[in-house]
């Protein structure tokens, strides 16, 4: 199961990201200020570290520097600070990405995955049913009653936020956060319709279906 540890002074954030991720599957440990940190990563050698940049004492950057001195290990740093010296700071450092609060917990979530990716296969659900439309993720393939159907990467990986929410009414920053990794656009609306188009090829029946006003949601 892959392994997260927080940094963070903010007891009330480790609380919420802690809750967050292990919902996700994730083993979270936790920090709580930059000494600790150092020590817990030696100690339980994480698959990922999100690293709060203003902390006393031994600050992000500090701890982001020494971090690297023995590990290439994934660092998502986070910030209130959002002027690009502050993050020009932290990516120098060493962090392999920066994310300023507040963020969008699907943002913050598909940082992430990308990040678990660049260093190796993330651990996730392989195959999902809902009706007759079945994902098989080991395999990176989808199929309809038994027929495959061919998705672009983009594609598979909205079906793959969907599935993953099956009969939950999920709102288009999230979807876009969590595909698209910004929240902005309403470029999830083609997408949308060109996922439904394959679907229902052939006379099928509406899987995704539109909550007007609020989002999507996946249902037989």
């Amino acid at each position: 199961m892959t392994k997260v540890l927080i940094v963070d002074d903010d007891a009330n954030i480790r609380t919420s990201l802690r809750r967050m991720l292990a919902y996700e599957g994730y083993t979270v440990r936790e920090a709580a200020d930059g000494r600790e940190g150092l020590a817990r990563s030696l100690e339980e050698l994480p698959d990922l570290v999100i690293l709060d940049l203003m902390m006393p004492g031994v600050d992000g950057l500090e701890v982001c520097r020494r971090m690297r001195e023995v590990d290439d290990v994934p660092i998502l740093m986070l910030s209130a600070r959002d002027a690009t010296p502050d993050q020009v700071l932290g990516l120098d450092a060493g962090a392999d990405d920066y994310l300023v609060k507040p963020f969008v917990k699907e943002q913050l979530l598909a940082r992430i995955r990308a990040l678990l990716r660049r260093r190796g296969p993330e651990e996730r659900p392989r195959i999902f049913r809902v009706g007759d439309l079945v994902l098989d993720d080991r395999a990176h393939q989808v199929t309809r009653a038994g027929e495959l159907i061919e998705l672009t990467a983009r594609e598979y990986e909205l079906l793959f936020f969907l599935l993953r929410h099956a009969g939950e009414v999920v709102g288009h920053a999230r979807v876009l956060a969590a595909v698209w990794g910004y929240g902005t656009s309403r470029v999830d609306e083609v997408y949308i319709g060109y996922l439904r188009a394959k679907l229902e090829a052939g006379g099928r029946s509406r899987m995704v279906h539109t909550v007007r006003g609020v989002g999507y949601v996946l249902r037989p």
